[in-house]
């Protein structure tokens, strides 16, 4: 089916996110390993991601636990030295799908908070035609409602998207709704997928 719109995530597609790496730089590997088995960062995250308010999550969830006070804190106030750094080459990729009159959404598992200070770091992120982002949703991918809810917003059908994700749950309930999908492992790959598609050509896509 001839794609009608380009859908991309953002985290590890258009910017890296690897907290582990940067509490790895701020304690070292082994006190890293020790905070991420007694507190569940990630599970903390998912719920900024449903829509709860990213200061009160992260600060409620640090006097949970005395003992990793300030390192949980850190997840809050120095979240953009988690989110980085942006991946140039993804987008050059969507600009020239813009540049060439495609349409091209976001659909992201991200906090409203986190999401704001992510669009005033990164211009990019705010280039979408538009953009489906969880925390305003407050539902979060692979849950089906969220995909369900961008296709009834664009009017697109489902088989005319093309999704981007680096993560295989993500790609697997959109590919279940009829979605083309691109499991992203780096942009070089999205990159020849979208030629192939014949969206870009090859020279776009550099």
């Amino acid at each position: 089916m001839p794609i009608q719109a380009i859908v991309f995530d953002i985290g590890n597609v258009l910017l890296e996110w690897h907290p582990e790496r940067f509490y790895d730089a701020q304690i070292g590997a082994e006190r890293r390993r020790a905070l991420f088995a007694e507190v569940d960062l990630h599970g903390m995250n998912l719920n900024v991601d449903r829509g709860h308010d990213f200061y009160t999550s992260v600060y409620t969830l640090a006097e949970q636990h005395p003992k990793w006070q300030d390192e949980i804190r850190l997840w809050h106030d120095s979240w953009l030295a988690m989110a980085t750094p942006e991946i140039p080459h993804s987008t050059r990729l969507l600009r020239a799908l813009k540049s060439n009159g495609h349409p091209v959404f976001a659909l992201s598992n991200f906090g409203v908070g986190t999401f704001e200070l992510a669009c005033k770091a990164y211009p990019v992120l705010t280039e979408f035609d538009r953009s489906y982002v969880s925390g305003y949703m407050q539902v979060i991918k692979p849950d089906a409602e969220i995909y369900a809810q961008l296709e009834s917003d664009c009017g697109i059908p489902a088989g005319h998207l093309l999704f981007a994700d680096d993560r295989p749950e993500n790609i697997e309930t959109a590919s279940d709704r009829g979605w083309q999908t691109h499991l992203f492992t780096s942009p070089e790959g999205w990159a020849e997928r979208l030629v192939s598609e014949g969206l870009l050509t090859k020279e776009q896509a550099t």
